[in-house]
């Protein structure tokens, strides 16, 4: 997929998680977010004639991290993450954090802070393309469970995303669509878009095939953990009266229990 001069290749692994290959089609670096596993991303390589200049981490969980010295050991490239994280993020050497930049080929890419699935969370947003790699901070649907953060720092850190452009195509990191979909329908029925939405879902996964990526703003329509403040769904929850962190908080809750 090439979005202005940036080439997206989209790598299935595990059971349900995605690798990204990246490619400055001007420059011709190349990155991969989140290598769990080193073979897929070697093969695309291979196949390509490409060499790997970068690795973007969004966090330090094994699915995301486990790939990175083999990598690195191949290539001699370099393994980007959150500066508060370098001891549990193998190989890491560019340390960033929230509001942070760096220069990917032709183009900057800024660094979001996104506390709430681990304490050490980024993601990656090329604005120049539109473009964000979220890692599990926010899924098509759903967000990332709470193992490090609080309800109040996820909700703050997903509202920092709902402030991107709606045009914003979203590279999450597993395929949970249908299953988040499925969640969503208990918190908000009514919504049309919503019901819209999972029918192509479902289309699309029994052809096997990716829901991902995203778009933002279909998201704001579907997603009910970017919708806190809806009344639809605080009047479902009978929660007409609480904040916005109480909101997500028992959307939360109610998912981890689905």
């Amino acid at each position: 997929m090439l979005d202005e001069n940036l080439e997206v290749i989209q790598v299935p692994a595990f059971s349900d998680n995605y690798i990204y290959i990246i490619r400055d089609l001007i420059s011709g670096q190349v990155g991969t977010i989140d290598p769990g596993t080193a073979e897929p991303v070697i093969k695309i390589l291979d196949e390509k004639s490409w060499k790997l200049d970068f690795i973007f981490n969004t966090h330090h969980h094994p699915d995301h991290v486990g790939g990175n010295l083999t990598l690195k050991d191949r290539y001699d490239c370099k393994i980007i993450g959150h500066g508060a994280d370098q001891r549990r993020i193998p190989g890491i050497d560019l340390k960033v954090s929230d509001g942070e930049s760096f220069t990917f080929g032709n183009r900057e890419v800024n660094v979001i802070g996104t506390t709430g699935h681990t304490k050490g969370h980024i993601v990656y947003w090329f604005a120049q393309n539109n473009v964000l790699f979220c890692g599990d901070t926010l899924f098509s649907m759903g967000c990332g469970r709470l193992f490090e953060g609080t309800p109040a720092q996820m909700w703050e850190s997903l509202t920092k995303i709902k402030q991107l452009p709606d045009i914003t195509k979203v590279y999450c990191a597993h395929e949970y669509t249908e299953a988040n979909g499925a969640f969503a329908l208990t918190v908000d029925p009514q919504n049309e878009n919503l019901v819209q939405y999972m029918t192509e879902v479902k289309r699309l996964r029994s052809e096997g095939l990716m829901t991902i990526p995203s778009n933002l703003g279909l998201e704001k329509k579907v997603n009910p953990f970017l919708r806190a403040d809806d009344l639809r769904i605080r009047q479902n929850l009978k929660m007409i009266e609480a904040t916005d962190e109480e909101v997500f908080a028992e959307i939360r809750r109610r998912k981890d229990i689905f």
